[in-house]
């Protein structure tokens, strides 16, 4: 006589689909819990790729270290691998990458009593945050826009009047596309939110083709121009001193 065929329950078969999803978030937050391997993922905030050298200096630890440590955010799809001839270059694996670590940079912050912002002030007024700004200026440029209207409420999308000024800038938002359009992500050093999403991105790729800021090589850091700062005033209403 055979062994009994087993006829799994329901909650059985919920426990089984519910395992792979929580050790795939147990695993990120692993590849996420060391001092060190969170020094690499800032430096590529920046959105730029990297060399494992670099990496090591930025970090502070040797290169042998170094290399166990992209190892492991390589096998938890956290960064990716660029190679080009006999180097090989490191980056964030996307920009939903980003968004995690500016919304756990802003979580961290969240204390039951208010500390002094130590952040230094060069960060504070305007970053880059991945492929979008960050900073003071990005969190007025926000506030300006969801006052006027140019966001649609809950949905992560443009509104109509938002489109149009958008497009009075020039800048043209392509409806199909599975990044969000217009997102908003918590700002670490100011606690109030920026423009993510691909808005966020083409936004900043457009101050740049304008030479409305200076970004510092290698840092994320941004400045902005004579002629930025009057772009700021004319259109978001914003003043630099």
């Amino acid at each position: 006589m055979g062994k009994p065929t087993m006829i799994p329950s329901k909650n059985s078969i919920l426990i089984e689909e519910k395992e792979p999803l929580e050790q795939s978030i147990a695993k990120v937050a692993s590849a996420i819990a060391d001092p060190s391997r969170v020094s690499i993922l800032c430096a590529l905030m920046d959105g730029r790729a990297w060399t494992a050298t670099e990496l090591s200096a930025v970090a502070d630890i040797a290169p042998s270290t170094t290399s166990a440590h992209l190892a492991k955010l390589l096998n938890s799809h956290l960064i990716s691998c660029l190679s080009q001839g006999r180097h090989r270059y490191y980056r964030l694996a996307g920009s939903d990458i980003a968004e995690l670590l500016e919304t756990l940079m802003g979580v961290s912050m969240k204390l039951e009593y208010t500390l002094p912002i130590t952040t230094p002030i060069h960060l504070r007024k305007a970053r880059t945050c991945y492929d979008h700004l960050a900073g003071e200026i990005a969190v007025k440029i926000y506030e300006f826009m969801d006052k006027n209207g140019w966001f649609m409420a809950k949905e992560n999308k443009l509104s109509i009047i938002g489109a149009e000024q958008f497009k009075k800038l020039g800048i043209d938002i392509v409806p199909h596309t599975k990044r969000k359009i217009a997102c908003a992500c918590l700002d670490w050093s100011e606690r109030r939110m920026h423009l993510g999403g691909l808005a966020g991105s083409l936004l900043l790729q457009f101050f740049e083709e304008n030479k409305w800021i200076d970004k510092t090589k290698g840092y994320r850091d941004v400045t902005f121009t004579s002629n930025g700062k009057k772009a700021l005033k004319r259109i978001f209403d914003i003043n630099i001193a």
